[in-house]
Order: C-alpha cells, then sequence, then structure tokens
C-alpha cells in the first residue's frame, strides 16, 4: 500500500494559516490570489479589507481536483459539468446557483458563487492540504490592491502588500512562491445561473473553444443584459476601471504611440511605451528633439503572439509604472477573438489608470 506523500512545510503551514483564519497569497496559473478560507466569514472579511475592496463586489471560490461540487452549488447543469471535466484544472470560472454552504460575504450577497479548479501545483497542494484540516475550499481574488494590476510573480505580492507579509502568516499574509505565473491574466467567466451560458470575462480559454465542447457559444454579458429580464451577477473584473497602473495609460494605434512619444519628449517629458515595434535605434541627442532623445523613452517591446502578450502583460505594465514617467502610451493589439482578454484588460487598464484613489484589482 503506497504512503501518503509528506507535504512540504511551507503548504503544511499555509494550510494551518488558513484553518486559524490567517490571509495567504498563493500563486496559479492565472494571477496569485489572496486567500483565505471561504466558509470562514471573518477570514473573507480580512480580505476585503487587505484590498480595499468593495464588500459587495465577489470573490472566486477555489476547489480542488476532483471536489464534490454538489456541496457548493444547488445544480451543476450539464454543459457546466463538460467544461469542469474538459477545462479543469484550468484558468475558467464557473457563475453557479450557490449552496447554503457559501456564505453571503464571499458572494456579495448574490445567490451565486463562482466556481475555479486552478491548475498550478501549489495551488492545488494547498487546497489538498486545507482539505484535510478544514473546509477544503479558498476564496482569492488577486493578490494586490483593489483596481491595481493583478500580480504573476511573488515578488509583485510583495510589492503590494510591503509589511504586511510575514513568512508565518500570523495575523498577517502568508505567502507562497510558486514562480511566473504561466497564463498571466485572470481567468474566463462563464455564467450558467440564467439558463445559457453567458461569457461575462474573456480569458486564456475563448469562446470558440467553449463552443467546441458544449455545442454553443456563449452569448456576450451585452446581447445578455440587452434581452433578459435578469441582469447578470456581479463577477470579479466587471468594474470599468480595473487592472490599472498608477500612471495614465493611453491605448494608440501604432503610428500615432511613435507621433506622441515624439510630442511629450520634445516637451521634455519621461515617456513609457508598450509597442510591437522595436525601440527606435537613433543616438541620443539634446533634450528637446523627440524620440531620439531615448534617455527619457522607456520602452518595452511586446509579444507579437496573444498568449505571449497576456503572460508578460502586467509584468509589463508594472515595469512600466515604477519608471516614473509622465505617461504610458500602449500601442493598441488587434482585434480579433485571440486578443479578446488582452484588449479587454487593456481598455479597463486605460479607464482606471493614472487614479490613485482606486488604484488596486480583483
Amino acid at each position: 500500500m503506497p504512503s501518503t506523500p509528506v507535504l512540504p512545510k511551507s503548504i503544511r503551514d499555509a494550510a494551518a494559516a488558513l484553518l486559524r483564519g490567517d490571509l495567504v497569497a498563493m500563486p496559479t496559473e492565472t494571477v496569485y490570489g489572496l486567500a483565505a478560507d471561504a466558509t470562514n466569514d471573518q477570514a473573507v472579511k480580512k480580505i476585503f479589507s487587505a484590498k480595499g475592496r468593495p464588500e459587495d463586489h465577489p470573490l472566486i471560490v477555489h476547489v480542488a481536483r476532483g471536489d464534490d461540487l454538489s456541496r457548493w452549488v444547488n445544480v451543476l447543469p450539464a454543459d457546466a459539468k463538460k467544461l469542469v471535466d474538459h477545462f479543469w484544472p484550468g484558468p475558467l470560472t464557473l457563475i453557479l446557483k450557490k449552496s447554503a454552504n457559501i456564505p453571503d460575504t464571499v458572494t456579495g450577497g448574490q445567490n451565486t458563487v463562482g466556481l475555479r479548479c486552478p491548475a498550478h501545483p501549489v495551488a492545488q497542494s494547498l487546497l489538498k492540504a486545507f482539505a484535510k484540516v478544514g473546509s477544503g475550499i479558498i476564496a482569492a481574488p488577486s493578490a494586490n490592491k483593489f483596481g491595481h494590476v493583478s500580480p504573476t510573480s511573488a515578488q509583485h505580492v510583495r510589492d503590494e502588500f510591503g509589511k504586511a507579509i510575514d513568512p508565518d502568516g500570523k495575523g498577517h499574509i502568508m505567502l507562497l512562491d510558486g514562480g511566473i505565473c504561466e497564463v498571466g491574466i485572470e481567468s474566463t467567466i462563464v455564467d450558467f445561473s440564467r439558463g445559457a451560458p453567458v461569457l461575462l470575462r474573456p480569458g486564456a480559454i475563448s469562446a470558440e473553444a467553449i463552443a467546441a465542447v458544449i455545442g454553443i457559444t456563449p452569448i456576450s454579458r451585452e446581447v445578455a443584459a440587452a434581452g433578459a429580464k435578469l441582469a447578470t451577477p456581479r463577477v470579479s473584473g466587471d468594474m470599468a476601471s480595473h487592472y490599472a497602473p498608477r500612471t495614465p495609460l493611453r491605448l494608440l494605434t501604432t503610428e500615432v504611440v511613435f507621433v506622441e512619444a515624439d510630442v511629450l519628449l520634445a516637451a521634455g517629458k519621461r515617456v513609457a511605451v508598450l509597442a510591437f515595434a522595436a525601440k527606435p535605434k537613433v543616438k541620443p541627442s539634446p533634450v528637446g528633439v523627440g524620440v531620439r532623445n531615448a534617455r527619457t523613452l522607456v520602452w518595452i517591446q511586446a509579444p507579437k503572439i496573444a498568449a505571449d502578450y497576456a503572460r508578460d502583460l502586467y509584468a509589463n505594465l508594472r515595469t512600466l509604472d515604477a519608471a516614473g514617467t509622465t505617461a504610458i502610451l500602449v500601442e493598441a493589439p488587434p482585434t480579433g477573438s485571440t486578443w479578446d482578454a488582452v484588449n479587454d484588460r487593456l481598455s479597463r487598464a486605460a479607464v482606471g489608470a493614472g487614479n490613485h484613489l482606486s488604484a488596486g484589482n480583483a
């Protein structure tokens, strides 16, 4: 008979922290999450307090692979079950009618809950360890201040919470370092709580990939809202202003990025750029001559493949945000389904960028 594997001490300590009602920052394949026992009201309230998150903004609940979902939801529709079987563990969140075992604190008072099964091995180890000593389910929005750029590395979490990060986590936040997040943007969210599937947030799993499994393309939030008597539920990341750096950010066409950078540099401003093109290769020259003044231009060349762009997006925005520039200029990515999630995050970032009062994300 095989022996029970011994979990690393950090995982056991993190499970103990969750059990006593403390917070744990854990890696997932999408972004780092700020985790608490989803069945503990007081622990969940610590998430809202630490992030500065509105209490009516629901949290996503993470479950271990193979968990009995009937404990957490009233009904698992057949098509939702197909997606669970095909995509979990993975970057897909399903909105379902919650059971009484899910506190209203988690769902912002709604009768629905977002469930996800993360693919990161550290997250799965923590969920399984916590199931042995506690409820086994974790509420975990992104581990950053509400509205700000999501963290995709342990250092990003440290940058967000500073002295609140504690190796033991007692009364503070315990951080599990799982490296760089592989996907880099938040999960796709599909609502099954009101009949036909509705895509509430685009992510790495596209509407086309979902349709290939269930034979139905999820309708958009806008179409659902226009044709339904009931509004779609509130979910993480659905605010117009989100995922935002503290530096003002503008989405511009390729040609306008170069022109606007030149104008700002000529005015003596320091400029940050995220573009598909390489940084202009010109010799530095005196201040006031536009893009030729390379000394005041911070430039990141973005990947041209959508999945790679998404993986690097938040790290790139954080780098540019920390550069101390007047503005971040972003060359608008292509349109099309493979770029939907990236364009969603950038459009919300542009709305919220520069607003220090709301800096932080879900």
